[in-house]
């Protein structure tokens, strides 16, 4: 039992951790490093911004990673998972053109009002799944490029990714089905290996392994594939970095900006492994958005990476607290620890009903 509650406290703080730094990053997403100093200070936003209406709000980024997580729940025991998970990407993109659930949503996720709320999605996430709607474009072999959007490598996959690394299902698997699933939108294989590498870091992380041993492994897993140089070479600087640097936003953009996979994981790598010297996961947290980046996508990825290392228990409570979606997420994320670690279907499945091909 006590594995066990370590497992869920992994997992709830992997997506908690998300959402949190999901909605540090969103307003100040498009601001440059200046700007931000200008308007909040010299050490930029320390926290959610004042005023605002509570919750505060999550995005894309989170709304995308629930749908991720609901269709490994609903996909048939043993059958592939990429069908269900082009269905519940298409779920979420009919959400972002309604105002609400209809009658009959299709599961219970779809039924979740805030999730119908337009969060700046991004266009390669829209146009590809367009492309989907309008016929099922499958993987191609990791490594080649992808039928869609074929040289895409934007952020939007590796943002999305985390429910693979944490449903169990081996580091092999779990970097195999988030880089094919990468490419139901993204066809560039820097952005869908970086994707696969993410989530083959998480499970290695929920496996026991500590997060530089962890790092080790994936790049080795990830360096012999094809087109991988450039995932692999983001990695290796972003750990150089965190060695060699102190945590500043100067040094996070130095990593990179964010707006592209490799280096969206890259700056979550250098500021959790930032954490790990300093012990400091507000602060992490922190200089994962106060950049001037893609704030709330590199926010999001390292609040996973901080989460799933840390553990709900050990992220700032109040942020937590005060976050949109807070119960659906956990929800999703008890229910994905439920599934996939003990095979207690019906526990669950009046939620997600299997999703049996058409």
């Amino acid at each position: 039992m006590e594995e066990y509650a370590e497992i869920v406290d992994k997992v709830r703080g992997a997506f908690l951790g998300g959402a949190v730094g999901d909605a540090l990053g969103w307003p100040i997403e498009f601001l440059s490093l200046d700007r931000i100093r200008e308007e909040y200070g010299s050490t930029g936003v320390t926290g959610f911004l004042p005023g605002r209406p509570l919750p505060h709000r999550i995005t894309d980024d989170t709304q995308m990673t629930l749908f991720s997580a609901e269709a490994l729940l609903r996909t048939p025991p043993g059958a592939d998972p990429i069908p269900a998970l082009r269905r519940a990407y298409l779920r979420w993109l009919d959400t972002q053109r309604g105002p609400g659930p209809g009658p009959a949503p299709d599961g219970w996720l779809a039924a979740q009002q805030f999730l119908y709320d337009v969060r700046a999605p991004g266009n390669a996430c829209m146009g590809g799944l367009q492309i989907q709607r309008a016929g099922y474009q499958p993987p191609v072999p990791l490594g080649q490029p992808g039928t869609v959007n074929t040289n895409s490598k934007g952020c939007g996959t590796v943002m999305r990714s985390a429910p693979f690394g944490l449903a169990g299902l081996g580091a092999d698997v779990a970097f195999d089905v988030s880089a094919r699933a990468a490419q139901l939108t993204h066809g560039h294989p820097t952005g869908y290996l970086a994707a696969g590498a993410f989530s083959a870091l998480l499970d290695r992380i929920l496996g026991g392994l500590d997060l530089r041993t962890a790092l080790a492994q994936t790049i080795a897993q990830l360096d012999p594939v094809p087109g991988s140089a450039e995932t692999v070479a983001a990695l290796e600087t972003a750990i150089r970095l965190a060695d060699d640097a102190e945590s500043t936003p100067e040094v996070v953009e130095q990593v990179g900006a964010g707006w592209i996979a490799e280096e969206c994981l890259a700056v979550a790598v250098y500021c959790a492994l930032r954490a790990e010297e300093t012990k400091d996961i507000r602060a992490a947290l922190l200089l994962s958005v106060n950049h001037s980046g893609d704030s709330d996508s590199t926010g999001s990825v390292a609040g996973n990476l901080l989460g799933a290392v840390h553990g709900l228990s050990k992220l700032p409570m109040d942020w937590v607290a005060e976050v949109e979606g807070r119960d659906v997420i956990l929800q999703v994320a008890d229910d994905l620890v439920v599934n996939f670690g003990y095979r207690d279907r019906a526990r669950i499945e009046q939620r997600y009903p299997l999703d049996l091909p058409e």
